[in-house]
């Protein structure tokens, strides 16, 4: 895989602090970029932080807190990243999580969908201006193979009937899918690009979580099935690199990826209407 030179260049890498966004963060600095690692925990974050630096050789690595569940604390990330840096490169939309039973946040929002789909929302949007300094620039969303099964239904976006883990989880890959479809049209002939892709099955933490019932369970069972089944995290962390850095990318924009190569996305993700229409409800809901 070929890699630009990223010299000079600020990328902002969110979920940062484990599985495929560690890794590329890594990579990324390697190859000269300054990376903004945002995380959510603080001692995570810090000790991530050093092992970036260890690894890539390079200490032009920051780290950056924030909980993608709170929307002011996306709106305060937003305001720090203004306060260190006058452009951006590339934004990577890495953070995501699951829930196993039906949880709000502080803002009344479904948290799988609020963390996973209007995180990515809202801070592309209140970081476009920087990424119009920095053309040609680059947004890249982390979604899933997953969306293929996703549904939406604007009178229920955040299943207060018949939630389950994965019906949230493919409704909010589905969203960064079209998200990415509609941010690449409106930015369109800017220098600004956005596409979306599937890093791949990856042994991340993400799937420890489920039921209650299951916890003692869930993390030897993980264990086997990734050793048996699952990428290892630098190896799903290079479709991320890919559409990151790679020179093959460039000018591509609205599409969706999987091991570095387009894909068609599902139907529901290529539907214009819905797209625009998914866009205006999360504008609402995030106060845009």
């Amino acid at each position: 895989m070929r890699v630009a030179d990223l010299a000079g260049k600020t990328i902002l890498v969110s979920g940062a602090t484990n599985g495929v966004g560690l890794e590329a963060s890594v990579v990324l600095a390697r190859r000269g970029a300054r990376v903004l690692m945002v995380g959510r925990d603080p001692a995570k974050a810090a000790a991530r932080l050093d092992e970036v630096k260890e690894r890539s050789g390079s200490a032009a690595v920051e780290s950056l807190l924030c909980d993608f569940a709170s929307q002011a604390q996306i709106r305060e990330l937003a305001r720090e990243v203004h306060d260190r840096c006058d452009r951006l490169a590339v934004l990577v939309n890495n953070a995501g999580t699951v829930f196993p039973a039906r949880t709000l946040t502080e803002d009344g929002i479904e948290s799988t969908f609020a963390v996973n789909h209007l995180g990515y929302f809202l801070l592309t949007n209140l970081l476009l201006d920087l990424l119009r300094n920095g053309v040609p620039a680059r947004v890249v969303n982390v979604a899933s193979v997953g969306h293929y099964g996703g549904t939406l239904d604007f009178d229920d976006l955040g299943f207060a009937h018949g939630y389950g883990i994965m019906h949230a989880y493919k409704r909010s890959k589905l969203c960064n899918v079209l998200f990415t479809r509609e941010l690449a049209r409106r930015l369109a002939g800017t220098g600004v690009t956005a596409n979306s892709l599937h890093p791949g099955v990856v042994a991340t933490g993400i799937w420890t979580h489920g039921p209650p019932a299951w916890a003692p369970f869930m993390k030897p069972v993980m264990a086997l099935i990734a050793r048996a089944f699952m990428l290892s995290p630098a190896k799903g962390g290079e479709t991320l690199v890919y559409l990151a850095a790679s020179p093959e990318v460039e000018g591509l924009t609205g599409l969706y990826f999987e091991d570095n190569r387009v894909r068609e996305a599902a139907p529901l993700a290529r539907d214009d209407a819905l797209a625009k229409r998914l866009w205006d409800e999360s504008a609402k809901l995030v106060g845009l």
